[in-house]
């Protein structure tokens, strides 16, 4: 059994203690492919250094976070062109909009948003979105950029059983990590509905641990207690799971 786990901060200073031996974890426990978003130019250098460590392992994406589009943010998204320009990555990611923290730059968070969904395009990779308090305004830009050649994933789905398939209607997977294992994280009210083909799991690690972790450090290795939950919803083995969802991230990264 081979797990993917789509979207996880490796190179986040929540690890910096021990990320050798929680990466060596997870790939203990089948959690073999690691797809790691960007947030800014801050953590290239980590970045680059995380895959020449785990180069069997470890996949990276370039993008500019929603959360980090400020006032330089043309410098920024030119940081995103350059990197893309000098090597390949995997996936233009995470980008997209957050109005939780800071509704303020909605404006150039939609313009950082279409720009980096241009490069996608250009460069023929998935997008990986980043949706927080923000479903309206991301389904705007997509009905207005949608094309057979943008496809991806939406990260950390949150949405309502509408919201899935609207995000399926635009060539985007539903990514599934912790949230489904809460009380009342809701998606496990509808998620079954959706077919198995349109899912990949992932972490968000060190971000939303899943039960019983929940509140605690998140990291790769947990993914299988969002395994063991889908295997339940889904009234399949954790083997089955594992197998198609890794088939759909081969079928987004290409590898």
């Amino acid at each position: 059994m081979i797990i993917t786990d789509t979207h996880t901060h490796l190179y986040s200073e929540a690890f910096d203690e021990d990320r050798a031996e929680m990466i060596h974890r997870a790939i203990d426990a089948n959690v073999k492919r690691f797809f790691i978003p960007a947030i800014d130019s801050t953590y290239t250098a980590s970045m680059l250094q995380l895959e020449k460590d785990f180069p069997e392992h470890v996949f990276l994406m370039m993008g500019l976070h929603p959360t980090h589009v400020k006032e330089n943010y043309k410098d920024e998204l030119a940081h995103v062109e350059a990197q893309l320009a000098a090597r390949s990555f995997y996936a233009i990611g995470e980008i997209g909009i957050d109005l939780y923290w800071d509704k303020s730059t909605l404006d150039i968070q939609i313009e950082a948003f279409r720009y980096q969904i241009h490069l996608a395009k250009q460069y023929q990779l998935p997008i990986v979105i980043h949706c927080r308090e923000a479903f309206d305004e991301i389904f705007e830009v997509l009905e207005q950029e949608k094309s057979d050649d943008l496809y991806g994933i939406f990260h950390c789905f949150t949405g309502n059983l509408e919201q899935a398939q609207k995000a399926i209607s635009y060539n985007m997977k539903l990514g599934i990590g912790g949230v489904v294992t809460f009380k009342n994280g809701k998606i496990d009210q509808f998620i079954n509905q959706i077919d198995l083909k349109h899912i990949v799991l992932e972490t968000d690690s060190p971000y939303l641990a899943p039960k019983p972790y929940r509140g605690k450090r998140n990291e790769s290795s947990y993914i299988y207690k969002v395994l063991e939950k889908l295997a339940e919803l889904y009234q399949m083995s954790a083997d089955e799971v594992a197998h198609i969802t890794t088939e759909n991230s081969k079928a987004i990264f290409g590898i």
